[in-house]
């Protein structure tokens, strides 16, 4: 039986992707697609199925409450300052006179966009990399992998916090510059998985045919790293939010007058205890908001490998 050269035989990586044989006894697996496969596993998952309705009611939270709100999140109600939670005001109000529901469905806004961008960001470029470092080898791959292990001892936090303040007004640069200290561990993931990957009969056959590297690594080797890919996209969604967070806590991330879920915990630490909804609010949403995402990781693990959750 001969294998053509443009169609990628599953490795190790995506070997669980087929049909196991108590899922060919339900229906008939001819029909499936490796989509259809993953997609009916995660649906298996309750935990999962939580997260995503988690995650989709936030979202709709964040980006349609704002609209059913009488208040933008840079209104001022003069007749209420610093009021707790009421018919008027859900989430209560601050000492100028702030909608805090209008102000986090705001900064849960931006934290989702921010952590979305970094992650795919993040997965593209360790995808990339470790793709072409494996492949290629050579003086490309020693290169690559010296400015990898360069990358993972520098202080991030230390360079975000000092470059930060110079991409102030565009949030855009600020991703680029989170997405820029992630990706490093799983760019040395896919580099090991690709040296394996290539000495595989299609890769060669592929090779032969006169088929360029980087066609090779994008039609055959990342199709086949595609369960990796995916799951650490998700988890640099929580990670990404949360580092974001951590950084507007302190005053190196998202800048006034625009809000995220970091500077409003920032701005709302002193009075954690006599103003507490100023606090607990957006620290709620960032919480169910990581807690969802990382729901839905741990069960697309479990749909893409289904041995990774029977080993536990």
């Amino acid at each position: 039986m001969t294998m053509s050269p443009n169609e990628p035989l599953l490795d190790a990586t995506s070997a669980p992707l087929a049909p196991d044989v108590s899922e060919a006894t339900e229906s008939n697996p001819a029909l499936l697609s490796r989509g259809g496969l993953v997609a009916r596993r995660f649906f298996r998952q309750k935990l999962g199925l939580l997260g995503l309705a988690a995650l989709l009611l936030l979202i709709l939270a964040a980006f349609i409450g704002p609209l059913l709100d009488h208040y933008k999140y840079q209104a001022i109600d003069e007749n209420a300052f610093l009021t707790g939670p009421s018919s008027a005001h859900i989430f209560g109000t601050d000492a100028i006179g702030h909608d805090v529901f209008a102000a986090t469905m705001h900064g849960a806004q931006k934290s989702i966009e921010i952590g979305l961008l970094v992650a795919v960001f993040a997965t593209a470029v360790a995808a990339i990399v470790g793709a072409a470092a494996g492949y290629f080898g050579g003086w490309t791959d020693r290169i690559l992998m010296w400015f990898v292990d360069l990358m993972l001892v520098v202080p991030s936090f230390l360079i975000i916090a000092i470059l930060s303040n110079k991409f102030a007004d565009n949030w855009i640069l600020f991703v680029l510059l989170l997405g820029a200290f992630i990706w490093q561990i799983t760019a040395r993931i896919v580099r090991g998985q690709t040296l394996s990957m290539k000495e595989r009969e299609f890769v060669a056959a592929a090779r032969y045919m006169g088929v360029s590297g980087w066609r090779i690594i994008m039609r055959h080797i990342l199709p086949n790293l595609s369960s990796l890919l995916i799951i650490d996209a998700t988890v640099n969604v929580s990670a990404a939010i949360l580092l974001e967070a951590g950084l507007s806590f302190f005053g190196f991330g998202v800048k006034p007058p625009d809000v995220s879920l970091g500077t409003l915990l920032d701005q709302a630490q002193t009075a954690a205890i006599t103003s507490p909804w100023l606090f607990y609010f957006p620290a709620g949403f960032l919480i169910l908001l990581c807690l969802s995402v990382n729901l839905i990781g741990d069960a697309l693990r479990d749909a893409l490998d289904p041995s990774a959750g029977k080993a536990q």
